[in-house]
Parts: structure tokens; sequence; C-alpha cells
């Protein structure tokens, strides 16, 4: 009956978008996104790659120290460089929903699409992102006066270099050490990260919503289950694929270039823990952002349905 139909909950697609907003709104908030979980992001790279405890106890213990030492900068260290990898998300956006498209004409399971869709947009996205990647974290390795890393920002004359010109110092030395390469160091890590990050974060979304819808009223907002599963998917593909996490971030910051033995010294050196390093900072830059990107995903869409369209809806 009409009340079933309310209840499940209606996919949009593609076409009936405004793009333009679609972008514009994509873009404004990611930004704000960006902003609040960015230090987040350094501190759970910093985790990843430091030696056992050495530097950092955790999460928390990172915020404060970098926050002592480095002041507020030092929690923003390569966020205009991370920045670029915005055109990433968008082109994972339009590749995940072009992909869907395409699959529906073979296979109109959700599942299938979604899996699918998923795993093309961040193949897309990765091939953008990892040498963007790749160079902000070396950013986030500085610390004052030594970095973490392979690479140490130089100062001139004992001068900081401006942000533009630790990039490039950055970029120049990746390319003398590894040439081309040197930027898609990772890659396979990052894919291993991302595509199942990816395609296991849709299906479990899916899964957690209609669980949810299940157990909740019938009045219940749509927006307040997709805002609970979103973080619950988040969290359930991070703890999986955390252990590839941080083998992408070694590999990427301390340029070794193989997968396995990274992961066999870190076995050595810390044990099955090394796999769990920064996931609960992970966690952490995760949540806001998918709460955010599940809800304005959703919300973006509807406030960029073509006009015609809005009416002819039942939100």
């Amino acid at each position: 009956g009409a009340m079933e139909d309310k209840r499940n909950i209606p996919i949009i697609e593609w076409e009936h978008l405004d793009k333009r907003k679609f972008y514009v709104f994509g873009i404004c908030m990611t930004m704000m996104i960006r902003v609040s979980v960015y230090p987040f992001t350094l501190i759970r790279t910093r985790l990843q790659v430091q030696k056992g405890k050495s530097l950092y106890k955790g999460t928390f213990d990172a915020f404060v120290k970098i926050l002592q030492t480095e002041g507020t900068v030092g929690l923003y260290r390569g966020f205009l460089v991370n920045t670029f990898t915005l055109i990433s998300g968008q082109c994972y956006v339009t590749t995940y929903e072009l992909t869907r498209k395409y699959v529906s004409r073979y296979n109109n399971n959700n599942a299938v699409k979604s899996l699918v869709a998923g795993g093309s947009a961040s193949l897309v996205a990765q091939s953008i992102t990892v040498p963007i990647d790749v160079v902000s974290q070396h950013l986030m390795m500085q610390r004052k006066g030594e970095s973490m890393g392979r690479f140490k920002v130089r100062n001139r004359d004992g001068k900081r270099l401006l942000v533009f010109g630790q990039t490039k110092d950055i970029i120049v030395q990746i390319f003398k050490a590894d040439g081309f390469r040197g930027f898609y160091r990772g890659y396979v890590a990052s894919l291993l990260t991302y595509i199942p990050n990816s395609a296991v974060w849709w299906p479990f979304y899916h899964f957690y919503a209609e669980q949810l819808s299940s157990l909740t009223p019938k009045d219940c907002p749509h927006l307040l289950l997709q805002a609970i599963s979103g973080p619950l998917a988040a969290a359930t593909a991070s703890t999986l694929t955390n252990p590839m996490d941080v083998i992408r971030a070694r590999v990427q910051v301390e340029g070794k270039s193989s997968i396995v033995l990274t992961f066999k010294q870190l076995m050595a050196e810390e044990g099955p823990w090394g796999l769990t390093k920064g996931l609960s900072a992970r966690i952490i830059s995760a949540t806001p952002s998918t709460i955010v990107i599940v809800v304005g995903y959703e919300t973006l869409k509807k406030l960029s349905l073509r006009p015609e369209l809005v009416d002819s809806r039942h939100w």
C-alpha cells in the first residue's frame, strides 16, 4: 500500500539532479568537513608511521603534543596540498553515479550496482589522490626541526620555507629520489585499502539502514537513520581495512616498495596490534565526514533536484 512505498528509501538517480548546484554545494560542504577533521587525518598518519609509541601515546596525546610544540599550524601541515584531493572526490561521485547508470542496463540489483560503482569510483579517485597523498603525507611528517619521514624540508638561510615553497621542495626531493614512480608509491596499497573500503561501505550502509529502519517506529525520519548507519558503516569498513591503511601510510612515507616486507617488518616490530595503529583517529576523522556526506549527499540531491521534479516527489 501507500504506507510501505513511503518507507522504502528512495534512491535519487543522476538524471534528476541540477549538476551545477550539486557541485557547488558539494565543494563548500566538503571544505567545511575538511577543515574540521584534517587534524585527525594528520594524527592518524603520524601514529601509523611512528615506531611503537615513541612519540605519541595515542590520538589525544598526539593532539595535545602537536598543539604544544607546533601550534595550530602543526595540525594543518599539508592541508592546502591535500585540498587538491577535492577534485578526486568530485570524480568519485561522478564515476559512482555514471557507473551505476551503466550497470543498471545489465543488472538492476542494488547491491551489484553499488559494488561495481563503488569499486570503479575508487579506482578513478585513487589515481588522482595517490600523488597528492604522497606529497601531503610528507608534509604532515615535518615536525619542528626534524621529519618523521624520508624527506626533510630544507630551510634556506635559516628561514622556514613558506607553504608552497615546502611543497615544491618535497616534490623535487621525491622526484630526485624516485622519479615519477615516487608519486605512485603505495598506489597498490591505496587501491587495496580504499577499494575494499568503499566497496564494503555501501553494502554495510544499506544493511544498517534497513536494520535500523525495521527497529524504529514508522515516523522516525529517514535522515536520522542514514546519519546513524553512515558512521556505523564507516567504522566497520575502517576497522576491516585499517591494517592495509597502516601499511599504505608506511610505504608512502618511508618510500618502501614492498607491501609484504612492510607487513612483515610491522608484525616483527609491533605484533598484530601494530595493525590497529591510528584506528581511533581514523574513525574520528571518518565519522563527522560520513555523517555530513550521507546526510549531505541525500539533502544535496534533494536540493539539487531539477525544479520540475521537486513537486512530483514526496520526500
